[in-house]
């Protein structure tokens, strides 16, 4: 099978499947302990049904959407992941070239083997910067600047880590990020070559191009999570000057202080079922947080989107737009930058083809009566 030949997610994610070793793929498929909210999202959306519009004159379809003032070529954007080195050498390169050539967002995480700058470039200054706090406030307030100046037009505040999830498949198979060469990844490399090849290539970094700060910035991160109080989310609303958009809320119960607090947007998140095992999936808690934000501000989801009708869905509940983030490092792992567009490709297609047949002519005729009441 090659990348071009995928018709759907699940034929990149065996793409991806059979270039990674298997440990590595387990980095990226897997999730907390039992993996029963990884799961569950999935199986939530699956669970919602369509109920189409007839009569409806959908010889032209716009899958468009406009957020915080930039038209998107469809309400699909790339999620933060960190450590994508593990699945390909030019890793948020890639991706920020990607979502740049497709129209629309990618998110870059704190947790990242390239400097914040040169995935800016990498993105056309179009990106979001998604933020793990560092420890202190002075790192705070160094690192928004740096953000700043690098021309990111978002920051998105991840406030449902204040200590790591159980990754029991990275435990089982002693993986940690960030990897690192070592005997034993050359022994689990040796049965993906091509693989290893560019593992190596990627993750041998020199001073000259900015990497070992990358990755000091990752090893911090990584050994010392921290939790996010809300005298935290007051101070990074005072240094940022653009919109600020909280990820990680899964209750009604915290958006109205949220908002209060100078939020201008937030995303339903459980971390793709990687934190806290057996919460809700995205698209249960959705409606509860939708209702609570009463549209003063954008709702965004992530977790569990593998399918356009999953995006529909999505949007008939309320949500703006979605962000995914196994389904691109899959496309990273299969094809590098190309890889990440396959899969922007197919979820746009996808998602066009559901608008039609549920008589939508753009993404404001998404509402939930083209959803069934559930059983």
């Amino acid at each position: 099978m090659r990348l071009r030949t995928a018709v759907n997610l699940a034929d990149v994610r065996e793409l991806a499947r059979r270039r990674l070793p298997r440990p590595v793929f387990d980095m990226v498929d897997g999730g907390a302990d039992d993996e029963l909210t990884l799961a569950r999202n999935e199986a939530a959306f699956r669970g919602l049904l369509l109920s189409p519009r007839p009569f409806e004159d959908v010889t032209r379809v716009d899958p468009s959407v406009r957020l915080f003032g930039r038209r998107l070529s469809l309400p699909v954007l790339l999620a933060p992941t960190g450590g994508g080195r593990i699945a390909h050498r030019r890793a948020e390169l890639a991706v920020a070239a990607a979502a740049r050539g497709q129209d629309t967002v990618y998110v870059q995480s704190t947790v990242t083997g390239y400097p914040l700058e040169e995935v800016a470039r990498a993105g056309g200054g179009g990106l979001w910067y998604q933020l793990y706090l560092p420890a202190s406030r002075d790192e705070t307030r160094a690192m928004v600047a740096r953000v700043a100046a690098a021309g990111y037009r978002a920051l998105v505040l991840t406030v449902d880590t204040p200590v790591f999830g159980g990754r029991e498949r990275d435990r089982r198979n002693g993986f940690s990020l960030p990897l690192r060469p070592s005997p034993r990844m050359l022994l689990h490399g040796a049965s993906r070559p091509a693989w290893a090849v560019e593992f190596l290539r990627g993750n041998l970094p020199t001073r000259r191009d900015g990497r070992l700060s990358a990755w000091a910035t990752q090893r911090q991160i990584l050994a010392s999570p921290r939790p996010v109080t809300w005298d935290d989310l007051a101070f990074v609303r005072d240094l940022w000057d653009g919109p600020l958009v909280i990820k990680g809320v899964l209750r009604a119960q915290e958006c109205r202080r949220i908002l209060d607090c100078g939020a201008d947007g937030l995303i339903v998140s459980n971390h793709g079922g990687r934190q806290l095992d057996g919460v809700p999936a995205t698209v249960e808690a959705l409606p509860a947080v939708v209702e609570a934000v009463g549209g003063r501000v954008p709702v965004l989801l992530d977790g569990g989107v593998r399918r356009g009708t999953d995006v529909l869905k999505a949007v008939a509940l309320g949500a703006t737009a979605v962000l995914v983030g196994r389904p691109y490092l899959y496309g990273l792992a299969a094809g590098g930058q190309a890889g990440v567009e396959r899969v922007l490709e197919l979820l746009g297609a996808e998602f066009t083809r559901a608008m039609a047949l549920t008589g939508c002519r753009t993404v404001a005729d998404i509402d939930a009566g083209l959803l069934l009441p559930p059983r």
